[in-house]
């Protein structure tokens, strides 16, 4: 799938509420699915976290991964999601977490999971990928594709 759309329209062809849990982000991934109409019955609702506080509190992320992964980690991403999935009424959440800009090979690095709850199955997948371009072109470029992703990681979860 290549459009925000078509993600939409997948959400409602399965049946699936989506939650976000976002930090480097900062919303961007709930603001594109909010701009597509219909978009209501598949959004149920986003979490930005940027501080490591809000992380813990806000989604139950634990210090411990926090402080051995790194605060930017698919760890703590993986964290991020099953926080969302639990503390929502969603099916499926997207988390992301990451640098949209420093000094060193961190660059651009984007850390992106996916959580899903369908039936008494639970499920967990993630990724890191790099972005290149300043901070808002990576920002955008991080909540894009981990939406596009979506379909991938519902059936790479849905197989497992």
């Amino acid at each position: 799938m290549d459009s925000v759309e078509q993600i939409v329209n997948f959400l409602n062809k399965y049946k699936l509420r989506l939650s976000t849990a976002e930090s480097c982000t900062a919303g961007l991934i709930a603001s594109l699915v909010a701009d597509i109409p219909g978009s209501g019955q598949v959004l149920d609702c986003g979490f930005i976290v940027y501080s490591p506080e809000a992380k813990q509190q806000c989604l139950g992320v634990s210090a411990e991964t926090i402080e051995r992964f790194g605060l930017t980690s698919e760890e703590v991403a993986q964290e991020m999601a099953l926080g969302a999935l639990t503390r929502s009424g969603a099916d499926i959440a997207l988390a992301n977490t990451g640098l949209a800009e420093a000094d060193d090979e961190m660059d651009g690095v984007q850390c992106i999971a996916c959580a899903i709850r369908l039936d008494q199955h639970q499920g967990i997948v993630s990724e890191t990928v790099q972005f290149s371009g300043d901070r808002n072109e990576v920002r955008r470029a991080a909540a894009s594709y981990a939406l596009l992703q979506l379909p991938y990681y519902y059936e790479r979860l849905r197989a497992v």
